[in-house]
């Protein structure tokens, strides 16, 4: 985000919370940053629906028109809390900043006061256009052991021209939705007897083995072996992992011969036992163990969206086990492998450096030393990134992939992380030259596709299910204009058949134009008419997914350009 963008999303926040405390004094603000979308703000106590929209819009508006400056002030942490004094939120955050160190802040616009970090508009009239777009329920600190709040989304621009064109990008997006779309196409489903665990049906899965196909071909050439381990493991492991402690509110449990046991949230520890399995020598490193792993995570049901935040999902994970002297190039190798596989799907994408987290484990020297290799491989192969304070994993920080859609919405994907950590408290070796076993490894963990699920999803709306033709679950249908010509169809496709065409043949007794209509709709990649010009001359008449006609072609040629496509994944 901006700095600009993120002013502007900030100071409508307040104006939000502001709104709110004129509308419903009995409502308590918590906390309202800018984010992706726009920018939200959390309250206590306040009971509304989307029908009251219009309502705290026009306060909104008021508020706006009045043109109040921005005013801050440093504050101590005696007089925040005389300010805040009927707010426990704004006393627990002021509370841990001062622990932290850090200056207190209040930015005061009209009669409203916020502790806020800043920054904000020179004034509330520099915002041209607001607008509320949802609401949903959250827990303070994300914890479902604290009170729920409600938080109300906005969008908030500098001109109406901007707020247009936002409003179009969202009815877009809509339009785009993957919800929808693996609805239409019969791609997946959920249940209510698995809340955020998708059913993938049979053209769905295709989509999910082409592209694992897809992976594996491109992990062999990398050098990449396969592994598989089990979704449940004992509580001992996780205590050892770390994740017991740091990651246990996510996690799902049960017992297994009156011992605990946990579904794996994370793919690691297992894959770190197959490299304990025996002896590792030196001439063996560095080690690629890969694996499409199931894993389950616990997820509030109201962040649950589809594909896109679930409950179980597939990781494309690898850890590589090396030693000081490979390992940039092995940092390299797996950013430049992602870089390949991105682009294979027409993918742009930013890239972010993610730092210690305050829950982390470990020496903060080995946190430095980490940091600072991940650096320097994105700067050898002179990669813009940016910076993200505090948002690494817990045993070491990563360098994260955001994949950038057709309608420039970023997605956070593949994964990178560097982890002196566990090879220290798994106590990891390998035989060395000098024929000992004190050597430690250094282990890397990486996904490139992220979450397969959530992969597919964003392919999805990227694509607007128009999916690319070796990835397509059906790739051709013909249409014949009369009964008799179904016989000269099925022919046609028992050739593309044994060359691995994925077709099928719509012989129902209805319109062209509506069979047309139809295989649009299930965005079928090429549409074949064929009636008694097609049957006399040995041809099929072609037509896109786009409406764009290819004309007539004779189908031993049409097959090959066919398996052409998708031989070379275009």
């Amino acid at each position: 985000m901006d700095p600009k963008q993120e002013k502007t999303r900030h100071s409508a926040a307040h104006i939000l919370a502001y709104a709110i405390q004129e509308l419903y004094p009995d409502a308590k603000n918590t906390i309202g940053p800018p984010v992706e979308e726009g920018f939200y703000y959390d309250f206590e106590n306040l009971n509304i629906t989307p029908a009251d929209f219009p309502k705290i819009e026009s306060k909104m508006k008021e508020i706006i028109k009045a043109n109040y400056s921005f005013k801050k002030k440093t504050a101590t942490l005696p007089e925040i809390k005389k300010i805040f004094k009927e707010n426990k939120y704004k006393i627990e955050m002021a509370e841990e900043f001062k622990k932290q160190k850090e200056k207190l802040t209040i930015y005061s616009c009209g009669k409203f006061s916020d502790l806020c970090r800043g920054p904000h508009v020179k004034s509330t009239g520099q915002i041209k256009a607001i607008k509320l777009t949802k609401i949903a329920g959250a827990y303070w600190r994300g914890d479902v052991k604290n009170k729920q709040l409600t938080r109300l989304y906005g969008i908030a621009f500098e001109t109406e021209k901007e707020m247009k064109t936002h409003l179009q990008l969202l009815e877009e997006a809509s339009k785009r939705d993957h919800r929808k779309i693996g609805k239409n196409l019969e791609l997946f489903s959920f249940h209510e007897e698995a809340p955020g665990m998708p059913f993938w049906h049979a053209k769905g899965t295709i989509i999910w083995n082409e592209l694992l196909k897809y992976w594996r071909e491109e992990h062999k050439k990398d050098g990449y072996e396969e592994i598989r381990t089990p979704v449940i493991l004992n509580k001992k492991l996780w205590l050892l992992s770390g994740h017991w402690e740091h990651y246990k509110e996510n996690m799902y449990f049960t017992k297994v011969d009156e011992q605990d046991y946990a579904l794996k949230p994370m793919n690691c520890p297992g894959g770190i036992l197959v490299y304990k399995n025996r002896v590792r020598s030196y001439k063996e490193l560095p080690l690629r163990m890969a694996e499409i792993g199931l894993v389950h995570r616990h997820e509030l049901s109201g962040v649950l969206a589809g594909l896109l935040r679930v409950r179980a999902f597939n990781q494309d994970d690898a850890h590589i086990y090396c030693i000081q002297e490979t390992l940039k190039q092995e940092l390299k190798k797996v950013i430049q492998l992602s870089d390949r596989i991105y682009k294979k799907f027409g993918f742009q994408y930013n890239v972010e450096l993610s730092t210690k987290p305050e829950k982390a484990m470990g020496d903060p020297k080995l946190w430095e030393k980490a940091e600072k290799e991940l650096a320097a491989a994105l700067d050898e192969l002179k990669m813009k990134y940016k910076i993200n304070p505090g948002d690494g994993a817990f045993y070491g920080p990563k360098i994260d992939f955001h994949l950038k859609d057709a309608l420039g919405r970023t997605w956070q994907c593949g994964t990178l992380q560097l982890d002196f950590q566990m090879p220290i408290k798994f106590n990891l070796k390998y035989m060395g030259e000098d024929g000992t076993q004190n050597h430690q490894p250094i282990t890397l963990h990486r996904t490139i596709y992220g979450s397969i699920e959530r992969f597919i999803g964003i392919l999805l709306e990227h694509t607007g299910g128009k999916l690319p033709l070796w990835i397509s679950p059906i790739q051709v249908r013909i249409l014949t204009v009369a009964d008799r010509f179904n016989e000269y169809a099925e022919k046609i496709i028992k050739q593309m058949d044994e060359q691995g065409i994925r077709a099928e043949l719509d012989g129902r007794t209805e319109s062209i134009g509506k069979k047309v209509r139809e295989a649009q709709l299930q965005k079928i990649n090429y549409i074949l008419v064929v009636g008694e010009r097609e049957l006399s001359e040995g041809t099929v008449t072609i037509r896109t997914v786009d409406n764009k006609i290819q004309g007539a072609k004779k189908i031993d040629t049409f097959i090959k350009q066919v398996v052409k496509e998708i031989t070379e994944r275009k």
